[in-house]
């Protein structure tokens, strides 16, 4: 087997609900996910500022990209038992964390590409988030600087959503969905009748030119830091370009109403 049906993420704002972990949200995508299926999970570094919090009464003091760290370690096995807690229990649960130099090494990427074909075989469901707990900015944007100068194409892993994208293309899975706090992409989010439903062209080379002047009209963003739609679509560019067709869509919707079409989303595929 080596075509994954369904890589998916969702994003860290979806998965929280007033100051803890949206449960139903969790459970409604445990019970959908099944061998075949690479899940992306953000997430992490809040849900462990929040456990924080609680146990201690106030914010971590101190460096902020120690603090991230902290918040991250602490976040990560909250937030695997609460998957392990809605899927199904006869699929093992499997956590994967990765950083951005594993995607710029072959020897590393074909690793991890093998390893998540392995689980669909393996009666397993792979959970894969970036590792914020060891990886310091400072060191990556060097990192980054150093590959760059070497004038090949880099991956930087941002966020998670150029994460699920990257993992879209290694696996060549057939969809990709990108769950979020909104319906999909907008031209302007002040107007939330502006969602753009669908994104395509007649091959690749079209497709790829599309969602360039989709990305030309994008305003704003979901939230205050957020890289904003000309951001995803950017990152989801090259696994299109591959053959997989990506939806961005919002969080609240069950996963196979969303994939079935039964759901506002904003489509992305070569006709």
């Amino acid at each position: 087997m080596d075509r994954i049906e369904l890589v998916g993420k969702i994003g860290s704002m979806a998965l929280i609900d007033r100051d803890d972990i949206d449960y139903n949200k969790i459970a409604r995508i445990g019970r959908r996910l099944k061998p075949g299926t690479v899940w992306v999970t953000s997430g992490a570094a809040e849900i462990g500022r929040l456990d924080f919090i609680r146990r201690n009464g106030r914010e971590a003091e101190g460096d902020g990209d120690e603090i991230k760290s902290d918040y991250a370690a602490q976040g990560q096995s909250l937030l695997m038992q609460t998957y392990r807690m809605f899927v199904d229990e006869k699929y093992s649960v499997r956590q994967l964390l990765v950083e951005h130099s594993h995607f710029n090494n072959f020897a590393k990427r074909e690793h991890i590409k093998n390893m998540l074909v392995r689980c669909a075989l393996q009666n397993a469901i792979p959970i894969v988030n970036y590792n914020d707990a060891v990886s310091m900015e400072e060191t990556r944007k060097m990192e980054i600087s150093r590959l760059k100068q070497q004038r090949r194409p880099v991956v930087e892993l941002v966020d998670n959503d150029e994460t699920a994208g990257q993992i879209a293309c290694l696996v060549h899975a057939k969809t990709l969905l990108i769950l979020s706090t909104l319906d999909g992409i907008y031209y302007d989010m002040s107007d939330k009748g502006s969602l753009i439903n669908e994104i395509s062209a007649v091959g690749a080379e079209n497709t790829l030119a599309e969602i360039e002047r989709v990305k030309s009209r994008c305003k704003g963003a979901s939230r205050a830091g957020a890289n904003g739609a000309a951001a995803k679509l950017e990152y989801i560019k090259p696994c299109v370009a591959a053959g997989t067709k990506v939806i961005i869509a919002g969080a609240n919707y069950d996963i196979d109403a969303v994939l079935s079409g039964d759901a506002p989303a904003t489509r992305i595929f070569v006709r």
